[in-house]
């Protein structure tokens, strides 16, 4: 285990701070300072917020992961960050973070992409990841169908979402039942008391026609918002939990039938759910009710390491550490488009590299006071 890279992962994509730190397969740290009560009276996140909140809790929540996992910074074998997909401004407070810890403390960098670390998480949880693997990514801002012959390098879509994502359509939803932000936990507690035969409502992308792996829930939030609206409408009361229970259902159910289909059209014999819907009880069992008939192995990791975190970042770095791949440059953007299609993004190539072909942390000059800010910070 001592020969496996010790790695600190930071994540900010989003609307949560995320600093893990992994000892190749092993979770040792995972820190999380989250802003979403700052976000709730708005009813969603706001960029400007999630910014300034990763700046306060950036140094403090580094330093409690380091705590946590028992080791110091200069243990450490690399650092890895999130460098895209997200929020713009997020994004570059972690990968301003991440330069900084190391330059300072002298290690190789590595900007790894956020889908490919939700996949990559796994392997924490149920150790190395087959090749290749199938993953069905949901969230806030994604609902993927990947295949990935390797995380590192090599990462193919098969479907998107072309509209809503379903982490956002629980959002939507929750905030016309009048249940707060975020919707997700909150549907899915209501949904548990409720029928989800109860109302008929919409499968998006499911006709014969449609692509077969794209989603789509822009079409089922707008008739939950009108069935919703005639009830009130009529003097109604609206059951919350049938209307739940009814939404998660048609939501779950397209999920799973396209990944499971993906999984036996692409002839892989197992699945591997991540993102933050990951989360929700009736997706988790749906999707293993439909892999077991199907004989396939259902792999999803448990709920914390489903949302956003530092952890899956980690793992993704030392991947990248294990299996030698570029570090990054310290011109490392903050990509908020970042296509999945390229899980980390290499630095130069002319960039110095030591005898095992890694970039040297430091690539061009800087003042003494670098210099004597690590000394102070890490000697």
């Amino acid at each position: 285990m001592a020969d496996e890279p010790l790695v600190l992962g930071i994540e900010t994509s989003c609307d949560e701070t995320g600093v893990g730190i992994v000892r190749g397969h092993t979770l040792l740290a995972d820190a999380v300072a989250s802003s979403v009560d700052e976000h709730a009276r708005f009813g969603g996140v706001v960029p400007e917020v999630a910014s300034r909140a990763h700046l306060e809790a950036m140094v403090s929540t580094i330093e409690r992961a380091l705590r946590e996992a028992g080791v110091a910074a200069t243990d450490l074998d690399a650092v890895a960050v999130t460098a895209g997909p997200g929020l713009a401004g997020a994004l570059l407070v972690g990968v301003s973070a991440a330069k900084a810890y190391a330059y300072a403390l002298g290690k190789p960098l590595y900007g790894v992409n956020h889908l490919a670390s939700h996949i990559c998480v796994d392997q924490l949880e149920h150790g190395a990841l087959p090749e290749p693997t199938m993953a069905l990514l949901v969230s806030g801002g994604h609902s993927s169908l990947l295949l990935a012959p390797d995380i590192t390098s090599d990462v193919r879509p098969l479907g998107s979402t072309i509209d809503d994502a379903a982490g956002e359509a629980f959002d939507k939803v929750a905030r016309v039942l009048d249940l707060g932000f975020p919707g997700g936990p909150v549907i899915d507690k209501y949904a548990r008391e409720g029928d989800p035969e109860a109302i008929a409502f919409p499968r998006g992308l499911t006709g014969p026609r449609d692509a077969p792996y794209d989603f789509s829930f822009s079409g089922l939030k707008t008739a939950v918002a009108r069935w919703i609206e005639a009830k009130r409408n009529a003097g109604e009361e609206v059951p919350v939990r049938d209307v739940s229970a009814s939404f998660q259902e048609a939501v779950t159910d397209v999920l799973t039938r396209k990944a499971v289909r993906a999984c036996k059209d692409e002839g892989v014999d197992h699945l591997m759910i991540g993102g933050g819907v990951a989360a929700n009880s009736r997706l988790r069992a749906m999707a293993e009710e439909r892999c077991s008939a199907a004989g396939i192995r259902l792999r999803v990791p448990r709920p914390k390491l489903c949302t956003d975190n530092g952890a899956m970042v980690a793992a993704l770095g030392a991947e990248m550490v294990a299996r030698r791949r570029p570090t990054s440059g310290w011109d490392l953007p903050a990509d908020s488009s970042l296509p999945v299609t390229e899980p980390h993004l290499p630095g130069t190539s002319d960039a110095p590299t030591d005898s095992h072909g890694q970039a040297h942390p430091h690539t061009h000059d800087h003042d003494h006071v670098h210099e004597l800010s690590r000394e102070n910070l890490y000697s």
